[in-house]
């Protein structure tokens, strides 16, 4: 029989994926679910009311939100990122945070990699060009041999490492976190940002955000980059500051930008969007059907890991 234990699915994605919501529903019974919008503040905590457990995508869970939620026991996310969650603040609030990091982590590098297949061969604009009337034979420069830098080694770092393998990149890395041994058994080369900056054809993020990385691509970093060069953010919008980059963008000083994230979800700078060498995508990087069910699975298992194992 279903545990009747309230849980409020917040996160429209997961309530709409009719193959999550069966799953749940064989494990508990008093559910309710967000079809239709984006929540925050008031309207989250309205949401919740006097739900146990919460499964959260992108909503923020801060202070305000756990003070008016009292009920609440347990957050599990769907997704990997934590940087909407107030871990603090659920700590003093006893309120379990469910997580499980990776879980999308191939999809998201997958994304990566055809970014950088997109930028390289001038996918992206010859193919609007072509929709444009004009016949420009630009093929690009080929993937393979070139200089990729990799900022952040975490799940999806290293899997964007292991799939550049049959390109045979020069591939320089840069993380927090001492990984002599991986490094070395890539083959890639440990480098200081400032390297990869001034050296790397290829700049890729994939940092999680914090005071220290927010805006980590701005003016002084965005001087250092080689103006052939292509930046991919797969990680999280903040990490750029975007009206430098449209700055360098327009004169020319970086070669082209690849996107999947922004400072606000959905984007409000149709400037930026409409640069013929910025290729945007939704935040679609972790929306494999595969991914999506992985992540999904996981909020559920936690769920039952803390209301009926």
């Amino acid at each position: 029989m279903p545990n009747q234990s309230s849980i409020a699915v917040c996160s429209k994605t997961f309530s709409n994926t009719s193959i999550l919501v069966e799953e749940l529903k064989k494990c508990f019974s008093n559910l309710e679910f967000n079809y239709e919008k984006d929540l925050d503040g008031d309207e989250l905590v309205a949401f919740i009311g006097e739900a146990k457990g919460a499964i959260v995508a992108l909503e923020k869970i801060d202070n305000y939100i756990l003070d008016r939620c009292p009920n609440l026991e347990v957050i599990v996310k769907y997704g990997v990122g934590l940087d909407n969650l107030d871990l603090a603040s659920c700590k003093r609030h006893n309120v379990r945070v469910g997580w499980t990091g990776g879980t999308n982590r191939l999809s998201v590098a997958e994304m990566t990699i055809g970014f950088m297949l997109a930028l390289s061969r001038n996918l992206f604009r010859s193919s609007l060009e072509l929709k444009w009337g004009l016949w420009n034979k630009n093929g690009g420069l080929q993937l393979s041999g070139r200089t990729v830098g990799i900022i952040g080694v975490g799940n999806v770092g290293k899997e964007v490492i292991r799939l550049l393998k049959p390109f045979n990149c020069r591939i320089m890395v840069n993380d927090i976190i001492n990984q002599d041994d991986y490094y070395q058994a890539q083959g890639v080369k440990e480098a200081s940002k400032e390297q990869i900056l001034k050296e790397a054809e290829i700049i890729s993020l994939h940092m999680p955000l914090n005071s220290d990385t927010k805006h980590f691509i701005n003016e002084t970093t965005l001087a250092l980059i080689r103006p052939d060069a292509y930046i991919i953010n797969t990680a999280r919008g903040p990490l750029v500051d975007y009206s430098t980059l449209k700055d360098s963008l327009l004169n020319k000083k970086v070669a082209g930008f690849a996107t999947d994230v922004y400072d606000e979800e959905p984007p409000k700078d149709k400037e930026l969007l409409s640069f013929d060498n910025v290729i945007c995508t939704p935040h679609i990087g972790g929306n494999s059907k595969e991914a999506v069910f992985a992540m999904g699975m996981s909020a559920i298992d936690h769920l039952k890991q803390y209301f009926i194992v």
